[in-house]
């Protein structure tokens, strides 16, 4: 069955399906349902999970094998796979049709993915998930969804915008919900009194001797190298979450390949000159190298690449800003953690 994100929460209070399959581009939402997930599945018994992270080698034998080995830990336990949306081939649809067949009741899988094309979505795997369990598509937010759906966020952390405070702040994060999510936090944490107004919202979230994450971006796309080191420095010392930045550059890369390629994107006019310079600079093959370079920092930074994360990121950065600078995937090899 089909669920919108919306009305998750009201059917984990149902009952757990033994299949979830949680796809699109929108990281924070994605992050959030399957958290949703795996907390549903812990008050029901499944204290125990498996994370599998898959990169461009996807071997669901061995993968679906997991769900036959007993836990030494927990009778219930939730397999959590991290699957690009190239690694459902013909061995996936296969491997998923038999295991959905006759699914083990101790184990719940959690599948989460990029999102998925058309004809992925008629495919017979994506159908036999549908058809055993749940799937989640989740789309990002229209224009004008995001003053509900910051009102909304805001409701939940205790604090009440204004309705100028709302549009301020959704034309500030341009439409990126990890950035909403953040200024969020630091209203919550400044701990400001509530309605808080346009003024005292951008009295919290701006400090001019501080660089945010979208600054960052901006630099990097308008091609200023030397910049983006700085405020890449500035923000690790800060100690702002490398996950932070990394979800919404990846979301920026994504709208920029989609202008690329000619679809329609909603972006601040003033932004697609950023968007023009990164296209003719590193063309359609630079933007998806891009992203390819993004997953192995995603890799890295959750710890199955050796090295540090944050030089990694302004490496990636660099390069989109046009500086010349070594590439996380001829080094990835020699990051793998050997086989023990």
């Amino acid at each position: 069955m089909q669920i919108r994100p919306r009305d998750l929460e009201r059917n984990l209070a149902g009952g757990l399906m033994p299949v979830y399959l949680v796809t699109g581009d929108e990281t924070l939402l994605v992050e959030e349902a399957c958290a949703s997930i795996v907390e549903a599945a812990a008050a029901r018994g499944f204290t125990e999970r498996k994370v599998i992270d898959e990169g461009n080698s996807t071997d669901w034998d061995a993968i679906l094998a997991e769900t036959a080995n007993q836990s030494l830990f927990a009778e219930r336990r939730v397999l959590d796979l991290r699957i690009p949306p190239r690694g459902f081939d013909r061995n996936a649809s296969d491997a998923l049709r038999h295991y959905l067949a006759s699914p083990f009741d101790d184990v719940l899988l959690l599948i989460r993915t990029g999102r998925l094309q058309a004809r992925q979505r008629s495919a017979a795997w994506f159908k036999a998930i549908d058809a055993a369990g749940a799937v989640l598509l989740v789309w990002p937010l229209a224009a004008r969804e995001l003053p509900g759906w910051l009102g909304s966020r805001c409701r939940a952390a205790n604090i009440e915008l204004t309705r100028d405070a709302i549009a301020l702040l959704a034309d500030r994060v341009e439409g990126n919900l990890l950035a909403a999510a953040q200024e969020i936090e630091k209203l919550k944490l400044a701990g400001v009194q509530s309605p808080v107004d346009a003024e005292t919202l951008r009295a919290a979230v701006n400090d001019a001797s501080h660089f945010n994450t979208f600054e960052l971006i901006d630099a990097a796309f308008d091609g200023k190298p030397a910049r983006v080191r700085k405020m890449v420095r500035v923000l690790r010392q800060e100690g702002t979450p490398v996950f932070m930045v990394l979800g919404a550059v990846n979301s920026q890369l994504r709208n920029a390949l989609r202008h690329a390629t000619g679809a329609r994107v909603y972006v601040p006019r003033q932004r697609l000159r950023s968007l023009n310079g990164l296209r003719d600079r590193l063309g359609i093959g630079g933007l998806e190298h891009a992203l390819s370079e993004c997953a192995l920092l995603d890799m890295q930074a959750k710890g199955a690449l050796r090295g540090d994360a944050w030089q990694s990121l302004e490496r990636i950065l660099v390069a989109l800003a046009g500086g010349r600078t070594r590439t996380l995937a001829k080094e990835a090899e020699y990051l793998r953690y050997p086989l023990r």
